[in-house]
C-alpha cells in the first residue's frame, strides 16, 4: 500500500483540497468492489495523481479501472454523476424522486396545480399514503459544485404556508398536509439546513438526512437511474428517459424498449444482466 500524497487537489466547485485516500477507498467500496480490487484501485490512483488534479480526472481513472474489472462495479460508482446525467431539464429528476417515494408505499402525482390563499401553485412532486398529504419541491442542478442556498427553503417554504392557508380552511378536507419537502440532487448550504430545520421543512439532498439521502435511498432500496448504465449509450438513455423510463427497475420490467433501439440480442442480454445486478442482488 502506497504512502499517502500530500497534495491538493481541484474540487468541481473550484476550491482546493487536501487529497484524501480513505474518501477515494470509501467511495469505491460504495461500488461494492472487494477489498482487494478497492486496495488495487486504490494504489494505482496514488501512484498517478499530482498537485492541481481535478477531483473529475481521479473520478475518471478509478471509473476505468472498475469498468474494466466488473461494468456493475462501475455503475454503481458512477451513481453521483448519473443523477446529474438526468438532466438537462429537472423534469427526469421529479420523475425520478417521485418513483423513490412511491417505492416507500405513497401514491404519487407529479406536477399538479394546488391552490393557494392567494395563488395557485404548481407542485413538483404530491404523495399521499394513510390520508397525509406530502408536497415536494424538487431543486435541480445540471452543474457540479452548485449548492442549494437558503433561498430556496425561503420561497419553499412561503408557497407552503399559502397552500396550507387554504388547505386547512377547507371544512371538509380529511386529509392532513404534512411537511413540505425540499428536494435536491447537490448538497445544502449550512443556513439552509438551519432554516429548513427551524420552520419545519424536511430537506433532502445527495448526503442529506445522514444515512438516509438520496444515495442511501437508492442503494436501500435497489432503485438506480437508468443513467447509471455503462452499456446503454448517451442517445440510448436519452430514448428512454423521453418514455418515462427513468429507473433501472422499470427497463427490467418493459424490456421492449430495447427492441424499439434495435439493439442486438447479444448486447440485450449484457444490458439486462447489468441491470439484474444492480436492481436484485
Amino acid at each position: 500500500m502506497g504512502k499517502e500524497q500530500l497534495i491538493k487537489i481541484i474540487k468541481s466547485s473550484g476550491e482546493k483540497a487536501m487529497f484524501s485516500l480513505e474518501k477515494l477507498r470509501n467511495s469505491l467500496k460504495h461500488s461494492g468492489a472487494d477489498h482487494d480490487l478497492v486496495e488495487q484501485i486504490v494504489d494505482k490512483v496514488n501512484e498517478e495523481i499530482y498537485e492541481g488534479i481535478s477531483t473529475k480526472e481521479i473520478y475518471n481513472r478509478a471509473f476505468a479501472l472498475l469498468k474494466k474489472k466488473k461494468s456493475v462495479f462501475a455503475s454503481k460508482y458512477k451513481l453521483k454523476k448519473a443523477i446529474y446525467e438526468l438532466g438537462p431539464t429537472g423534469f427526469p429528476f421529479e420523475r425520478f424522486i417521485s418513483a423513490l417515494v412511491q417505492y416507500s408505499g405513497y401514491s404519487v402525482s407529479v406536477d399538479k396545480t394546488v391552490n393557494g390563499n392567494c395563488v395557485s401553485h404548481e407542485i413538483d412532486v404530491m404523495a399521499e399514503k394513510n390520508d397525509i398529504v406530502i408536497l415536494m419541491e424538487c431543486k435541480f442542478h445540471s452543474e457540479e459544485g452548485r449548492n442549494c442556498n437558503v433561498k430556496i427553503p425561503l420561497y419553499i417554504h412561503s408557497r407552503y404556508n399559502d397552500i396550507k392557508a387554504h388547505w386547512e380552511s377547507k371544512k371538509n378536507q380529511s386529509k392532513k398536509l404534512d411537511v413540505g419537502w425540499v428536494v435536491t440532487n447537490t448538497r445544502f448550504t449550512q443556513d439552509a439546513i438551519t432554516y429548513g430545520k427551524c420552520v419545519g421543512l424536511y430537506l433532502l439532498s445527495w448526503d442529506y438526512p445522514t444515512n438516509d439521502g438520496i444515495k442511501d435511498r437508492i442503494d436501500r432500496l435497489g432503485l438506480y437511474p437508468i443513467t447509471v448504465s455503462t452499456l446503454l449509450n448517451n442517445r440510448e438513455k436519452q430514448f428512454l428517459l423521453s418514455r418515462d423510463v427513468v429507473l433501472c427497475r422499470q427497463l427490467w420490467k418493459d424490456k421492449f424498449f430495447l427492441d424499439h433501439l434495435g439493439i442486438s440480442q447479444t448486447r440485450k442480454e449484457k444490458i439486462m444482466n447489468e441491470i439484474q445486478q444492480l436492481c436484485y442482488q
